[in-house]
């Protein structure tokens, strides 16, 4: 039973850096802990309820960790990756009027400010704070910002 464990290791092990996703190496662990208690010549019963405890608990315990520590560094894609990022206004922005538009990256976007009340003039450096549908929710950059 030896062998079994430990090609389901290999196995594991290579479907993960195969992939990358996290998805088998939490049950690699668990063929591991299951190849040592073979090696020990434990009952088969044994193996299986230590690779499958070991392999939740890894899941369980280490998976939000590992996650969290893998997307650190993720680059934001789309319409998330606007917010953050610089505008300029082009057509005067103001809540109550319902009217504004900014530049990004080259393209007009309706814009509405974060603070209700503020009206931000033509040439205008903004920040995008989030986005509401198809506009973009800005506020104005501080000179100390700039």
């Amino acid at each position: 039973m030896t062998f079994f464990w430990l090609i389901l290791f290999v196995i594991l092990v290579l479907v993960e850096l195969a992939t990358m996703g996290l998805t088998t190496i939490w049950f690699a662990g668990g063929a591991l802990v299951a190849t040592l208690a073979a090696i020990f010549d434990l009952q088969i019963w044994v193996q299986i309820f230590l690779f499958l405890v070991i392999s939740i608990v890894l899941l369980y315990f280490t998976r939000p960790v590992a996650v969290k520590y893998f997307n650190r560094d993720r680059i934001r894609t789309n319409v998330e990756s606007y917010i953050g990022r610089q505008v300029i206004v082009v057509s005067e922005v103001d809540n109550m009027q319902g009217i504004g538009q900014v530049t990004l990256d080259g393209q007009e976007w309706t814009a509405r400010t974060a603070v209700a009340g503020i009206t931000l003039p033509v040439g205008t450096v903004g920040v995008v704070e989030s986005i509401d549908g198809v506009k973009l929710i800005i506020k104005e950059k501080k000179v100390e910002e700039i």
